[in-house]
């Protein structure tokens, strides 16, 4: 396949989170490269944050597929109602997507911030793939916009303060380097208090990108020897440390 029909296919959902785009490897994939190699390809839990970051995202980027998400008018997801509607999946409560709706609503009448989503020559939900020592990546920009040169990453959080910590935590910096390397730009990130409804927007240090990028490479290896050199036996294998 050309870059152009691979690209094609990663728009869509199915394809860039199903198998075909399993076929390359994403930020997502940092932290278990890192800390447990076997477990790259592990099923994710369902997960609340998840999905509220996910209505978020969709809500201000493509609020026609907001249909796509199930919401039950419950006060817990402990209650006989939420449990018999949501035949066993995720969903999100009405109270919630409330709240949610205002955190939008938050964002988008801050001039800056609706300035940078809603410039005029933008992109939304851009996938990109690039080769990275040998090994293809993916990454979907939230919103690439031409008219600044920058990638723009919506995050919510639940402490502003703590989002400098959070985004080393959650490998926001290896983030930065793979999609500086797909798209060509800097990446800044928006960021919501999910209590608060504080914004912040933060860019990258060069120091944040050299540590994303030593995350990148040392996944990549990880990567080439769990996966791709031939009779590895990884019951064989063993984390070697000196404590301090």
């Amino acid at each position: 396949m050309t870059k152009e029909e691979i690209l094609k296919r990663l728009q869509n959902d199915e394809d860039y989170y199903g198998d075909f785009g399993k076929q390359f490897l994403s930020n997502s994939n940092i932290q278990s490269l890192l800390s447990n190699p076997l477990l790259m390809n592990a099923k994710q839990d369902a997960n609340v944050n998840f999905a509220i970051g996910g209505y978020f995202h969709t809500a201000i980027l493509e609020p026609d597929k907001l249909m796509k998400y199930k919401i039950i008018d419950a006060t817990t997801r402990n209650t006989n109602k939420y449990k018999e509607l949501s035949d066993g999946e995720m969903c999100l409560l009405q109270h919630e997507v409330d709240r949610i709706e205002l955190m939008k609503d938050k964002v988008l009448s801050n001039k800056i911030c609706e300035g940078l989503i809603r410039g005029f020559n933008v992109e939304y939900e851009v996938p990109g793939i690039v080769d990275i020592n040998g090994v293809m990546w993916k990454g979907k920009a939230d919103i690439l916009n031409h008219d600044e040169g920058l990638i723009v990453d919506l995050k919510t959080t639940s402490d502003i303060s703590s989002f400098p910590y959070s985004a080393k935590k959650y490998n926001y910096d290896s983030q930065a380097y793979i999609y500086k390397k797909l798209f060509g730009y800097d990446l800044i990130f928006m960021a919501i208090d999910k209590s608060t409804h504080q914004i912040g927007i933060f860019d990258c240090s060069e120091n944040f990108l050299k540590n994303g990028e030593e995350k990148v490479l040392r996944a990549i290896e990880a990567y080439e020897l769990f996966y791709k050199t031939k009779d590895f036996d990884p019951q064989q294998h063993l984390l070697t440390k000196t404590l301090n």
